[in-house]
């Protein structure tokens, strides 16, 4: 057992996912603050967390150059209420300290690499066609007018009730006409725009299109009659292909500078086969972890989470010769293990949907390159 990652990442990974085991328990967040402090000394010089992409601008411009302040950044640019979390604001904080004082080739930089919807949400790309639109002065478009009451795109019956959804109205199609052809006019005239502006600028400008396409096909899948099992995986499929694809973009602006660290649950980063569960609904799917990993375009190594006692989620000492049982007796506190070193264990069944936790199995352990594992309190 160790504390220190350093000595158990190979030098040949480019992309590591830490992966956590629920969203609710706090520990993990202070976890991946020491583990990312760690990291940088290897060379790391990203952070991509399970947050809206968009959004994470705002806190990336806040710890290269001090724009803003911290209290705004964790208002505005996180998702899914990320920036409530108290180990999220010590990393801002950290990483903006960390920067200071140092070139700018040497400063850590902040990512999400996620859409900003939630399970029965998804907002109008409305607002991000506009910033593109504005990057490309093409004024006279009129977007605002084809999209409509934003509302009628980010209530909850829009993605839970596939006869409310805009998915496939005129509408939503010409906002992917105009999505098409406003990436167009953005990479025909780069030379100019870049020129004028610079290339953050640009990729920015790209990042809002990507993500605004992104929010058009994840309404069409919204729009489609399914049985309601299907309908969610096909919706899971849909966010996890898409937080894959905004990495493999983050790594493309990352690659000369260093390795990237991600963070997300586990079931987006590990490499086996997501699967969820609640009374007569289920999903199974690929995680973006294992999207990421198939292409082997980056050396992707992934830690594994898992918890033993939360007083938090209410959960209590794992049943004997579960995979969690036989850590919580190697591990004091919190430590990291070679995956190999488990042996085969059973899958712990004292867990409910509501705490979010997912205990271990073969498939992940086996897929899994390191497991943390957090006693708990």
């Amino acid at each position: 057992m160790s504390q220190d990652i350093r000595n158990l990442v190979p030098d040949s990974c480019t992309l590591l996912g830490l992966g956590e085991p629920t969203h609710q328990e706090p520990a993990f967040g202070a976890v991946r603050n020491e583990l990312f402090a760690q990291l940088a000394d290897l060379g790391f010089r990203s952070i991509a967390l399970e947050s809206d992409r968009v959004a994470a601008f705002a806190v990336n411009d806040y710890v290269l150059h001090g724009a803003g302040t911290l209290d705004a950044v964790m208002r505005e640019g996180f998702s899914h209420d990320f920036g409530a979390l108290e180990a999220n604001r010590r990393l801002v904080a950290w990483m903006r300290e960390y920067n200071e004082d140092r070139p700018e080739a040497d400063r850590l930089t902040f990512h999400g690499f996620d859409l900003p919807t939630e399970n029965t949400m998804a907002p109008s790309p409305r607002s991000y066609l506009e910033y593109a639109r504005d990057y490309l002065r093409l004024d006279t478009l009129d977007i605002a007018g084809v999209a409509g009451d934003d509302h009628r795109w980010s209530r909850d019956e829009a993605i839970l009730d596939h006869t409310r959804s805009p998915g496939t109205t005129p509408e939503a199609a010409r906002l992917h006409s105009i999505a098409e052809d406003l990436l167009t006019k953005l990479h025909a005239r780069a030379p100019e725009l870049i020129a004028h502006t610079s290339l953050a600028a640009w990729s920015r400008a790209k990042t809002h299109l990507d993500t605004a396409l992104g929010l058009l096909h994840y309404h069409w899948q919204a729009a489609q009659p399914l049985a309601q099992s299907d309908r969610i995986a096909l919706l899971l499929t849909t966010r996890d292909t898409l937080m894959a694809r905004n990495v493999l973009d983050i790594r493309t602006a990352e690659a000369r500078r260093g390795p990237t660290m991600l963070f997300a649950h586990n079931l987006h980063l590990q490499r086996d086969a997501s699967a969820w569960g609640s009374g007569d609904l289920s999903a199974r799917w690929s995680g973006a972890g294992a999207i990421l990993d198939a292409f082997q375009t980056e050396s992707y190594f992934f830690v594994a989470s898992s918890l033993g006692r939360s007083t938090t989620l209410n959960l209590g000492e794992p049943a004997p010769d579960t995979y969690e049982a036989r850590l919580q007796a190697r591990v004091t506190g919190w430590g990291l293990i070679p995956a190999t070193e488990l042996r085969p264990a059973r899958t712990r069944t004292d867990t409910i949907p509501q705490q979010g936790y997912f205990p271990l199995n073969e498939a992940t352990v086996d897929g899994a390159d390191l497991i943390l594992h957090w006693t708990g309190a």
